[in-house]
């Protein structure tokens, strides 16, 4: 069983529609600021995920109940 918490409803439609329109967004990940530019946002093993490109090029993935807004 995922310990996984959902985020609100208008978080995720935030980071939906950065996604599609390729807007860069600043969030904390784990408390820490960052500039992400949103790539995509899917479920897996019973948790949702952002995949991101980071300020210097680098792709992550990060589970979205470690972002805040």
């Amino acid at each position: 069983m995922s310990d996984y918490r959902p985020i609100a409803c208008a978080q995720h439609e935030r980071l939906e529609f950065a996604a599609l329109t390729k807007q860069w967004l600043d969030v904390a990940v784990d408390g820490i600021a960052q500039r992400l530019l949103p790539l995509d946002v899917y479920t897996r093993d019973g948790a949702e995920w952002l995949q991101a490109q980071t300020e210097v090029g680098d792709v992550v993935t990060l589970r979205l109940d470690t972002l805040t807004f």
